[in-house]
């Protein structure tokens, strides 16, 4: 059992369980199809709207102090009003409809900011200074993440983008451009235009989090299986074999299906018990860690099993544990996986030599990791190991290297009678 695993896509008879793909928009969301609090960003989606409420509340403060500056008053408190009956119907209606931002909702949204930043622009064309006066429409940037919980990333990235284009426009139509006064206006189009940036980076940094962390849930019910067994998606797999084969019953049972079978329910129960055969053969050759691997989205891009002796089912729980929080650690780096991080775990073969002490087996596992030097190594991997089993590392032809003597129950002692 020697090959690189990448997340399944297909059941253990080859037959595809969900279109080539699709499998992260099924299982573990996206924010363009699945419901935004479905991962919890919904907390976020508060957070941001108490900022963008605070941030109107200082730009309402910077309007009041220069009142005295417009030559009229009538655009740009229409642009606060519009601004604020905008955001608290949009929070109000959000959280009446369970979080969720229609198209047309969304359309309504976008065409009253424009308003805001329209009337803003006009109440301060005359003053000459963009940069100095702009209140409502830099607000209306923040306002916009209210939305970045709601929609897909690129729509806000466009909202933002238009508003940003909108700014330099006005600046540059309206505002002579000096030494001066250049600075200023710089500042104002960053702020109109980096909540929105900001909260996409955000949002996008907590769900990649947030789904990373749902994987390895996923993974961690591997390290309590039996030593052979089928994992979540063969038990899927066999739930339909299962489902099909009582059918199958049923209509012989009713009549339905006379005996001897026809052809037709004859070939569905060839079909049916070749599956199962298959399944048989698929069980007895697969461990928890082979599972634990094919089965992830994150490990299963980047790490290599082979165990073509089935030894990593000999592991306690402790130690399947452990071998699995280190074989994360070093899957993992803070500041981003280098493409060619590659991990290859092999377990096996024993040494007749050296392979019982006492009454327990020693298991050779060895983890080659390229791309990673080691001093990256997170110290959370050695501690990991270290209840795995005794190891050593080395460096070969740039690869880190890492043995361990893993020590479990023999089997045979296991089976014989007390």
């Amino acid at each position: 059992m020697s090959s690189r695993y990448s997340p399944p896509e297909e059941t253990t008879l080859g037959s595809l369980v969900r279109p080539a793909g699709a499998r992260s928009s099924t299982r573990r969301g996206s924010p363009s199809s699945t419901h935004a609090s479905a991962l919890g960003s919904g907390f976020l989606g508060l957070g941001v709207a108490i900022i963008a409420a605070l941030q109107s509340m200082l730009g309402i403060a910077l309007f009041m102090l220069r009142a005295g500056d417009y030559p009229s008053l009538l655009p740009i408190v229409g642009a606060w009003l519009l601004l604020m009956v905008t955001f608290l119907g949009l929070t109000i209606t959000i959280s009446a409809t369970g979080e969720r931002l229609p198209d047309w909702l969304y359309g309504v949204f976008l065409a009253s900011l424009a308003g805001v930043v329209w009337l803003d622009f006009v109440a301060i064309a005359p003053l000459g200074d963009v940069g100095r006066y702009a209140t409502a429409s830099v607000s209306a940037g923040f306002v916009l993440l209210i939305i970045v919980t709601l929609r897909a990333r690129w729509e806000v990235l466009v909202a933002a983008g238009a508003l940003g284009v909108a700014f330099i426009a006005a600046i540059v139509t309206t505002t002579p451009l000096t030494p001066v006064t250049i600075p200023a206006q710089l500042v104002t189009v960053a702020l109109a235009v980096g909540p929105g940036i900001t909260g996409v980076l955000l949002v996008s940094g907590f769900e990649r989090m947030l789904k990373r962390e749902l994987d390895r849930v996923l993974v961690q019910s591997t390290v309590t299986a039996p030593r052979l067994a089928v994992g979540m998606l063969a038990s899927e797999e066999l739930a339909r074999l299962d489902l099909d084969a009582e059918e199958l019953l049923e209509a012989v049972a009713s009549g339905e299906a006379p005996l001897p079978l026809p052809p037709s329910f004859a070939a569905r129960a060839s079909t049916l018990a070749t599956e199962l055969r298959l399944h048989l053969i698929e069980g007895r050759r697969e461990t928890w860690l082979f599972h634990a691997v094919s089965e992830s989205d994150h490990l299963g891009r980047r790490v290599t099993v082979s165990d073509s002796a089935t030894l990593a089912g000999l592991l306690d729980d402790v130690q399947r544990d452990s071998l699995l929080a280190a074989l994360w650690l070093l899957s993992a780096d803070p500041q981003g996986v280098s493409p060619s991080r590659a991990i290859s775990i092999t377990l096996g073969p024993l040494d007749p030599e050296r392979s019982t002490i006492g009454q327990q087996l020693l298991i050779p596992i060895a983890i080659e990791v390229t791309g990673l030097k080691r001093n990256r190594v997170d110290s959370g991997v050695w501690e990991a190991l270290d209840r795995v089993g005794r190891y050593s590392d080395n460096t070969v032809n740039g690869a880190l290297r890492i043995d361990l003597d893993c020590a479990v129950d023999n089997p045979v002692d296991a089976a014989r009678p007390s």
